[in-house]
This record gives structure tokens, C-alpha cells and sequence, in this order.
């Protein structure tokens, strides 16, 4: 099963870069639960090897193209998010002092925790792409405008896959001109 989750997550990753069209320096949260990757209720039996092999998968992709990763916590540590030192200097982000651990924070965060060279924990960010494995809502971590990306992966192993990337707002009206590059 490991090995259709990273093939999955490879082949719904890869496709959303080609879509989203990001920046070395653009952010990518990841919301995800490895309980929902496994069939289970969320929250309820985390598992460190399924998000080391969603990571394990992930990571390698971004960084090809530098850009940054950002693993959402859970709610018990109010989804504050683990990040490289860099990204955070790098976009003005402020740090909070919390540790994850697969109890409060989640499988994902503490892998993302142990697999980062200089982790820190920081409670917002604007990201410009993300992954959401299994509803864990990943919404209030994205710029706006918020647009959903269809692939062919619909889940990771047996949880829901959404998938978005955000644009520039529209602003102006009738005698307005948009860059449809940026669409």
C-alpha cells in the first residue's frame, strides 16, 4: 500500500506543478492525515510511516524547484505550520515555540519536523499552492484567489485528495485588462 500512496502523491504533485505554475521561493502547504490515508476516522490512529512516504515522495519535487514546503499541524496545535528557517526569513514569517509529535501536531508535522534541516513553527502563511490528503482544510493557509486543480489522482490511498492553487485578484471593471498569464 506505501508504494501506490507515493505513486499517487508523485503523480497528483507533479500535475499540480505543471497547473499551478510556481516560483522558486512560492510556498506549498500540505494539510494532511495519515489516518484518512489508511481508511480511519481523522485524528484517530496516526501513522508515521504513511506520511513519511507521502513526504518522502513530496519533498524531493518541491525542492527540485525550489520551492519551500509547509506541513499544517493539527488542531491541537491550532494548525500552525512547520517550515524550513529559511522560508520563514525569507518571507517575514513569525516563529512560535511548539514541537510536534503525532499527538499533537500529527504524523505529518513530526515527520516534517524530524526531515527539515532548520524546522521551526510559525502560525500563518499566504502560500501560493497546496495539498489537502483527507479534509483537514488547508484554506486559511493560501493566498486569495483560491483555485481548485482537477488531476487524474482523486485520493491518497483512502482519503480525499483536493488539490488548489491561487491567482491575483481581479480588480477593476468593465474597462479593465487582465494578464492571462497570470491565470
Amino acid at each position: 500500500m506505501l508504494e501506490e500512496i507515493s505513486s499517487q502523491t508523485v503523480q497528483a504533485v507533479t500535475q499540480l506543478l505543471h497547473t499551478a505554475k510556481l516560483q522558486r521561493g512560492d510556498i506549498f502547504v500540505l494539510g494532511a492525515s495519515s489516518s484518512e490515508i489508511l481508511g480511519e476516522k481523522i485524528g484517530t490512529h496516526s501513522n508515521m510511516d504513511a506520511a513519511h512516504t507521502v513526504l518522502d515522495a513530496l519533498m524531493p519535487l518541491l525542492h527540485e524547484k525550489g520551492i519551500f514546503l509547509a506541513v499544517q499541524c493539527c488542531e491541537h496545535l491550532n494548525r500552525c505550520l512547520i517550515v524550513e528557517r529559511k522560508a520563514a526569513q525569507l518571507h517575514g514569517l513569525t516563529q512560535v515555540n511548539a514541537v510536534p509529535h503525532a499527538h499533537a501536531g500529527g504524523a505529518f508535522a513530526t515527520c516534517a519536523y524530524q526531515k527539515f534541516s532548520h524546522p521551526v513553527a510559525v502560525e500563518h502563511i499566504r502560500a501560493q499552492a497546496g495539498m489537502d490528503i483527507g479534509q483537514t482544510f488547508i484554506g486559511m493557509h493560501l493566498q486569495e484567489v483560491v483555485v481548485p486543480v482537477r488531476t487524474s489522482v482523486k485520493q491518497i490511498g483512502e482519503a480525499t485528495l483536493s488539490l488548489c492553487r491561487t491567482r491575483p485578484k481581479f480588480v477593476g471593471g468593465q474597462r479593465a485588462q487582465y494578464d492571462e498569464s497570470l491565470l
